[in-house]
């Protein structure tokens, strides 16, 4: 590997980041490990591409890990090349691993049910053949009543003009997808972007369910990642920088650090609400600073362990921006200090948040008494 010198301006991003200062699974998942703790618990669905299952699931609140893998059939350690075929019986799938005390079960399979299409018997959207058709794999016999009455419940509801036919079965055995599968709307996100939009779930989602619905789900559908080729026309090369590649902006020279108007921060790439004016406050760091989430469910914290120290990363779940980190020195009432990157914020005045679909959060953004 050739030598490089590390530039100024890196080493400087590094002592500033400092100061605003995680079934045998490929690519380093560690699902076994985390299913035997004891407070989590898994699940099993098959939703078609599992690609887009394993998205939809890990940006659920609750959620721990998702797996994308094969199970349904009786070929032992199939290849993606052998399910694709339709030879082996085995389904594209996803395992998800929970914590109950966040999330119940029946929530994961109402998560489950507004991500498919639970009608079609013959594939999942522009993926045809039984090898993508739609499956409940319960785990226990509590699973099996609760997936049958959810299920029930959904075909009785009137939703589809069809019948439901996704399946309820036992779950025999679950092997996992080769590692390039794994978190593939991550590491492919141009590819995986291009993909969901020709796919027409998204569409059908909003067809199905209501644009303001997915809102009140957080639904990838109202909030979705634009394309590698858009976010280099929308965004800075900055702001890029910030959001896509975990950059760190100087403090005292960004836009929202020592602003006091009222409104909402929403995530620059996405449009998720984030962020509220009445919860920030001057830390004296020289970034935005806020107590708490305005809303908690468009949040993700992640362990990072760059710069030779352990911090949690601060992402927002659909758009998948690099936003800051949190710190538990903040004031009370919640003692915690969301430091934010303002390149990686749009800021929507209060009196226009209603125009723009925010109006649920007016209540807000008043400053504490």
């Amino acid at each position: 590997m050739r030598k490089m010198l590390i530039p100024v301006s890196v080493l400087a991003g590094i002592f500033l980041a400092a100061i605003c200062a995680a079934t045998q699974t490929p690519a380093g998942k560690q699902t076994e490990m985390n299913a035997n703790q004891e407070n989590l618990k898994k699940a099993t669905f098959a939703g078609g591409c599992f690609w887009c299952s394993e998205a939809d699931f890990e940006k659920t609140d609750g959620v721990v890990e998702v797996i994308s893998g094969y199970t349904g059939g009786t070929t032992a350690n199939p290849s993606y090349e052998e399910v694709s075929s339709g030879r082996t019986e085995h389904l594209e799938a996803v395992q998800v691993i929970y914590d109950p005390s966040k999330i119940s079960y029946k929530e994961l399979l109402d998560v489950f049910w507004r991500h498919v299409d639970p009608t079609d018997a013959g594939g999942q959207f522009v993926d045809r053949g039984a090898q993508y058709r739609t499956a409940v794999f319960y785990h226990d016999e509590e699973q099996r009543l609760a997936a049958e009455a959810s299920r029930q419940e959904l075909d009785r509801s009137g939703r589809f003009k069809k019948p439901v036919v996704t399946e309820i079965r036992p779950l025999n055995r679950f092997y996992a997808a080769e590692g390039y599968h794994q978190d593939y709307y991550k590491k492919n996100a141009l590819r995986y972007g291009l993909y969901r939009q020709g796919s027409g779930r998204d569409r059908f989602i909003q067809q199905t369910w209501g644009p303001s619905a997915a809102k009140e789900q957080g639904g990838a559908a109202a909030y979705a990642k634009p394309s590698e080729a858009e976010l280099r026309r929308r965004l800075t090369p900055f702001q890029y920088h910030v959001t896509q590649e975990e950059g760190t902006e100087p403090p005292f020279e960004n836009e929202f650090w020592n602003s006091k108007r009222e409104g909402i921060y929403v995530d620059i790439v996405s449009g998720e609400p984030l962020f509220g004016s009445a919860d920030k406050f001057d830390s004296g760091t020289g970034w935005p600073s806020f107590t708490r989430p305005l809303d908690p469910r468009f949040i993700v914290e992640k362990t990072d362990r760059s710069h030779f120290m352990v911090r949690t990363e601060v992402r927002s779940r659909f758009g998948d921006s690099h936003l800051g980190h949190l710190f538990p020195d903040g004031p009370p009432p919640t003692g915690l200090r969301y430091c934010i990157n303002s390149a990686s914020l749009r800021f929507i005045p209060k009196s226009e948040m209603e125009g723009e679909g925010y109006g649920e959060y007016l209540d807000q953004v008043a400053p504490k008494k």
